[in-house]
């Protein structure tokens, strides 16, 4: 029964396209285009910025983008209409900005110039400026959006959570490209000898940037690498609550994933995922290529998903109240 206290409710998951956020909806689109383009780009320019493919940043960036945004399009429409209006400023305003970052990037790759911590000039440290402006607002203006599912309540509960939980995750990941902001202690001691460094900031720790890394993602093969916690962190908009909508499918064949059930799952993905961040993070921040675990990485591995394993076990063999669906 609703009461005063309870979140309002949204509309129904279903038949709901029209209502999706349409400027974020079509950034989706534009970034689904560059994907093809940037494909072209890479076979017809051979340059490379800091070892990489001068358009293999533009490449990744408009794969993530357009799956980043497609999705928010997706979630505004899950708001009421209380919600709405604030929800699609927000939401507006994250889209224009990650565009005005995207032809940002477009214009160092066609310069041969790292889009990224770029200091060589004062045009590439005024562009990078200004990108680091426009992700901060990117992510407060997420934020806001994320607040308001929050107190949102959705009708299929294993999705409810999903959705909360990976928007609050994907934030923490977004949140995570802070870490490569700051001078590297390589870059601490070229500033110190010289007084100037062509690069501040970097995703590589252990090693000099610009190295050796896996085919197109360019995660490093020889160091740690920030990218990684950042990228995985930020993807749990998506992984989660189709991981819910899954259960949801499955469920009209497994009696026993009832919505009890499915909600167990889910706050289980929830915090396997969070010590996926934790344990890819972690493994950065001491210098080790991802390819290349410890054994204390590869222990801590074994141990997150043995955990993870035994209490999906535990979800969906606990007893449920009959009143659940």
């Amino acid at each position: 029964m609703t009461t005063t206290l309870d979140p309002p409710a949204a509309p129904p998951l279903g038949a709901r396209l029209s209502t999706w956020h349409r400027p974020s909806l079509q950034l989706a689109g534009v970034l689904a285009v560059a994907t093809v383009a940037c494909i072209i780009a890479l076979l017809a320019d051979r340059r490379t910025v800091l070892g990489a493919p001068v358009w293999a940043k533009l490449f990744k960036f408009a794969i993530s983008g357009g799956l980043y945004f497609f999705t928010w399009s997706w979630l505004v429409s899950l708001l009421p209409a209380r919600f709405r209006r604030v929800a699609n400023g927000a939401t507006t305003l994250a889209s224009v900005l990650f565009a005005g970052e995207y032809a940002v990037m477009l214009l160092q790759a066609a310069r041969g110039r790292p889009s990224h911590f770029g200091n060589a000039t004062p045009l590439d440290a005024a562009l990078f400026g200004a990108m680091g402006v426009m992700v901060t607002i990117i992510w407060v203006a997420t934020l806001v959006v994320t607040v308001l599912l929050m107190f949102t309540k959705l009708e299929d509960r294993g999705v409810h959570w999903a959705v909360r939980t990976g928007a609050a995750l994907s934030m923490v990941g977004a949140g995570l490209g802070a870490l490569m902001t700051g001078p590297t202690p390589e870059e601490q001691a070229v500033i110190a000898a010289t007084g100037h460094s062509d690069l501040v900031g970097g995703h590589s720790v252990g090693v000099a940037e610009g190295g050796p890394g896996l085919p197109l993602l360019g995660w490093s093969t020889t160091g740690g690498d920030l990218r990684i916690p950042h990228f995985v962190g930020m993807h749990a908009l998506q992984v989660l609550p189709l991981l819910a909508f899954g259960l949801s499918v499955l469920a009209t064949r497994v009696p026993r994933l009832n919505s009890a059930v499915r909600s167990r799952l889910v706050w289980t993905a929830t915090a396997g995922y969070a010590g996926l961040v934790a344990l890819v993070l972690w493994q950065a921040e001491r210098g080790e290529p991802l390819i290349r675990p410890s054994a204390p990485t590869l222990i801590a591995a074994g141990l997150l998903v043995a955990a993870i394993a035994a209490a999906s076990v535990a979800a969906i063999f606990m007893p449920v109240r009959k009143a659940a669906r």
